[in-house]
């Protein structure tokens, strides 16, 4: 991947889709791009990250490049760690900042 800057200001666009309105899902500006792919991809209900884009210094990132900036060695924030299917009754929302990974 070439060379991104995760601290430019960006853009996040919704699918134009009932379940992105259903969720009330809108348009939102972030400071940093870092915060808005963690958003996209943390805090958005699945189904609707397809057909949502991100917006960074006038390129484009669809739902699948939003991820690839998420899972790529230069990405600046802590990640969530994956729920590990044990069910171990932790209902904390998704995105809860106390399930985060530590970077080193």
């Amino acid at each position: 991947m070439s060379t991104f800057d995760f601290t430019a200001a960006a853009e996040l666009f919704p699918a134009r889709s009932w379940k992105a309105r259903s969720h009330g899902i809108s348009y939102k500006r972030f400071s940093d791009a870092a915060e808005a792919v963690r958003y996209a991809i943390e805090d958005l209900p699945p189904e609707c990250l397809l057909g949502t884009y991100l917006e960074v210094e006038e390129e484009r990132f669809d739902s699948g490049g939003i991820r690839r900036l998420y899972d790529c060695a230069d990405y600046p924030l802590d990640r969530a760690v994956p729920d590990d299917g044990k069910g171990d009754g932790d209902d904390k929302p998704k995105g809860s900042s106390s399930k985060r990974a530590k970077r080193t």
